[in-house]
Order: C-alpha cells, then structure tokens, then sequence
C-alpha cells in the first residue's frame, strides 16, 4: 500500500473519538427520544438575488453533504469531520474585516458594510477546488481584486498577507500546539487580483457554513486547498514574501506558491492523480490537471519561472 493511502494518525485518533460520542448519542437518544443526534450538516439560509457566472456551467458540483461534511479547518479540529461538529462555536457576528500595510486607505469594515458594497459583484462561481480532495463547488463570492482595490493598495505592495481568526477560548482546534496560530497565507499581488481569485461569502447559493470557514473565506482554485485561508479577520499588503503557515512549518512539502502541478510530487506522495470527494476511498483515482484545469486564465502568471523549485 502506498504510503498516501494510509491515514493519517491524528485522522484515526480523531474519528475513534467520533464514533465513541456517536454511540454514546444513540445510546442517549433511546432513553430520550425527543433529542437531536449528531447529523451532517443542515442547509442554510439563501442568498437572495444571485445570478450564477459562466465559469464552469459545465461542470457538475459535488454533493452538498460531501463538501460540507468532510473539511479540513484545524482550527475547528483535527480530524475531517471535526469541522462539522464544531462549526455552532465559530462566532460570525459582529466581523470585522482589517486591512493594513502598503495601502493608501488603511482600515476595518464590518462584514455586512462589505457586502452591500459590491451587491452587484456577488455571484455564483462554479469552480474547481482541491484539498485532500477534488471537488466542483459553486461558490457565492465577490471577486478579491474588488475588495482589495477597496484599501487602494500602493506599488510597494508586492504581496497580500491573510490572517485567519483567533479564538482558542471558543475554537478547540487552537487549545492545541498543532500549529502556529494564529493560520496565515499568503499570495503575490498579482495572484491575488486575478479575476478568479474570490473572498467567498456563501456555497450553493446559501450562506457559507463555519466548517467551510464563515463567513469570508479565500478562494483560489488553481492552488492546493491549504492557500485558500477560512474565516479571515486580517489582509496585509506586503513588500517581502509572508512567512505562510505551512511554508514554515514543513517547507520541503508546502511551498509558497502551491499550485497545482501534476508533475512534482509531494515528498511523501505522487500529486499526477486525484481521488474526487465522495467517490470513496477505493474509488479510481483519475489524471490531475495542470493549474487544477485553469492553466489557460493564470500560466502567464508564473511565465519564465521553474515550478519544480517555485513549488
């Protein structure tokens, strides 16, 4: 068995622990039956007046269930499923949103005065996402450029720093030195004002669960899961590259850049193939797609660069 099939031990530990509190709610369920288990993830509520965009009209998203059960968001729990459960203690009111570095108009705005800003720059993005997982996601988002031209970022910004929550009074994930919290990431300037790059508000025309990181989440389909920040209270304009989250704590396997690239590898596991969220865990995997099938909109963003190094 190759060594990216086997799960990881945090994953096992984590979901031992799931099954022992499920059957303890069963258990509790019978005796009281009035009471609700533990379930997936419910639907929330709709945004209202979205129109859909034409990226990826042709493709078919992935099951809503899947996509919200089975998450990766330390900061809410190791394990996949962890996010679910404890998303109710991830607090989305009031937020504020704090810009700072490089930029001309320097500030914070509350989330509900971001978004009436751009009521017209709000649609559904029907994209490609990858994380330990493939998925088609129509993702509810305003473009990133439009929030970032917002704090009229200068010529020295050459970067944009992304600073998740903090909260380990309430996120159980951070009462653990499981990594260094507060999470940030990263992009070049000019990634982050790529038209395909979104701060993401909502997910199937609903309002964005706390798993998936509520209420603004990055999202930048062409890179690896771990770039696309959750729950974000922080951006910074930059001149020196940020010193990212990961890229800092195992940088011979996470790099900066993390894009999507069949041909290099993850030190510990082949990157040329993708398994599909919820197909399975023997499901066949299929063929990775360079740029996660976006190379035509953003090759030329990396033109003249190796990215066997610029990983």
């Amino acid at each position: 068995m190759p060594s990216s099939e086997i799960t990881p031990r945090a994953v096992w530990e984590d979901r031992r622990r799931f099954l022992r509190v499920a059957a303890a709610g069963a258990a509790l369920l019978a005796a009281r039956p009035g009471e609700a288990a533990v379930a997936r993830p419910g639907r929330l509520a709709p945004i209202v007046d979205l129109q859909e965009t034409s990226h990826g009209k042709e493709l078919e998203p992935t099951d809503y269930g899947d996509f919200t059960s089975y998450n990766n968001f330390v900061e809410l729990g190791v394990g996949k499923e962890a996010p679910a459960r404890n998303a109710h203690l991830l607090r989305t009111r009031p937020w504020t949103l704090k810009a700072e570095g490089e930029c001309e108009a320097p500030g914070a705005i509350g989330i509900d005065d971001l978004l009436t800003q751009f009521p017209q720059e709000e649609r559904i993005y029907r994209l490609r996402c990858v994380e330990t997982w493939a998925a088609v996601v129509p993702w509810v988002g305003v473009p990133l450029n439009a929030v970032l031209a917002r704090f009229k970022p200068t010529s020295k910004a050459k970067f944009v720093e992304f600073e998740s929550i903090s909260d380990p009074d309430r996120l159980p994930g951070q009462r653990r030195p499981v990594l260094p919290w507060p999470y940030v990431e990263g992009l070049r300037i000019d990634e982050a004002m790529h038209p395909l790059a979104l701060l993401a508000t909502g997910c199937y025309g609903e309002v964005l669960p706390g798993q998936n990181g509520a209420p603004l989440r990055l999202v930048v389909p062409w890179k690896y899961g771990f770039k696309s920040a959750k729950s974000i209270v922080r951006v910074r304009f930059t001149e020196q590259m940020p010193r990212t989250t990961w890229a800092l704590m195992q940088p011979d396997e996470y790099g900066f850049y993390a894009n999507v690239n069949p041909q290099v590898d993850h030190p510990r596991w082949s990157q040329g193939r993708e398994r599909p969220l919820g197909a399975g865990l023997f499901a066949r995997r299929r063929p990775t797609l360079m740029f996660n099938g976006y190379a035509t909109e953003v090759a030329d963003l990396y033109r003249g660069m190796d990215l066997s190094r610029h990983y």
